[in-house]
């Protein structure tokens, strides 16, 4: 006969899987700090030795092989990496500000970083991003080769003057200056109701160049307000924020009076479509191109959170792009709020 169970064991089993999984996910945690931390020492035994030396490419290459030789179940002592642990003591052993996030991240992620990054600022960013995110490497090298740094600090948003200030950084990252749908098969002239039957058609491609945290709510969704239909093109929702994200199609340059519609469209959602336990809707109003400054002088009054973006349709890269980057002071503040 089977034995009888308590009518509370469903719930002891969830609490203690709950439990393991936790456990597992620290000493998880754990290896790979001590992990980051004995490569970071190789590099720095590599660098000493070096200095006022002769040797270089093919002691280390012996090292390599010697290394193996003693520990063949190990991977990760191959020339190459050598040379990577070299350049990683080099790039953060003096760094009080990264040297605590690398510990924090898979070592694959951070040669990642580390060989596609150009500068501290760009690397703090997608240091911060793989450990609050859970990227793979993968999504990674998607979020660098898409330019993701660049177009989430170049962002036009007022989250900071109508956002509650626990989740203006969260909200920052969700929304990008500008979008890459190379995936679509579009001509570059193109109507606004084919571009969103495009989007509709790779969803899955478009949510994940959105960033990843969005799930896909409705195209074209009805709003009734005084007796008349209005119909937003897409509607989204941010898991992380808990909060619906509006998103306004247009495929000619940004113009003001967008923004009015935009607070319509956010305050009717509010009103009528928002869970108690929601956060405050979000637009975005994505656009072909834009003038930065009237988007700033179009934003200053809006008392409702919008970003507003561009789109392209390939990945060439645009010419003004770094010129508009903002300096590294305020770089730097931006990245402190994506803190945890």
């Amino acid at each position: 006969m089977k034995p009888s169970v308590p009518a509370d064991y469903a719930a002891l089993l969830v609490e203690v899987k709950q439990r393991i999984r936790t456990a597992q996910l620290q000493a998880l945690r754990q290896v790979n700090r001590e992990l980051v931390s004995l490569y970071d020492e190789i590099g720095h035994l590599i660098v000493a030795r070096q200095a006022g030396e002769t040797w270089g490419r093919s002691v280390v290459e012996t090292l390599a092989r010697d290394l193996q030789a003693e520990f063949p179940g190990a991977s990760g002592f191959s020339a190459a990496n050598l040379w990577r642990m070299k350049l990683f003591h080099e790039t953060y052993g003096q760094d009080e500000k990264l040297a605590p996030l690398v510990r924090e991240i898979g070592w694959s992620h951070n040669v990642v970083i580390l060989e596609k990054c150009k500068d501290a600022n760009e690397r703090e960013f997608y240091l911060r991003s793989v450990r609050r995110f859970g990227w793979t490497r993968n999504m990674l090298l998607h979020q660098i080769e898409n330019r993701t740094y660049e177009k989430t600090v170049r962002q036009q948003t007022n989250f900071a003057e109508t956002l509650p200030s626990a989740i203006q950084a969260q909200a920052a990252l969700a929304v990008k200056d500008e979008y890459t749908f190379g995936f679509l098969e579009l001509a570059n002239e193109h109507s606004e109701r084919e571009l969103e039957q495009a989007l509709l058609r790779r969803v899955e491609d478009f949510l994940r160049e959105m960033g990843g945290l969005f799930t896909f709510v409705g195209s074209q969704y009805r709003l009734t307000v005084g007796g008349r239909d209005f119909f937003l093109d897409l509607l989204l929702y941010h898991r992380r924020l808990r909060a619906l994200v509006a998103v306004e199609l247009k495929v000619g340059e940004f113009e003001p009076e967008y923004v009015g519609k935009m607070q319509f469209y956010l305050e009717v959602l509010d009103q009528t479509v928002k869970l108690e336990e929601e956060g405050p809707p979000i637009g975005i109003i994505l656009c072909k191109s834009k003038e930065r400054t009237i988007v700033e002088y179009a934003l200053r009054r809006s008392a409702t959170p919008i970003g507003v973006a561009t789109y392209e349709i390939t990945t060439q890269l645009p010419a003004n792009l770094q010129r508009e980057l903002p300096d590294s002071t305020q770089i730097a503040k931006l990245l402190e709020g994506f803190a945890e």
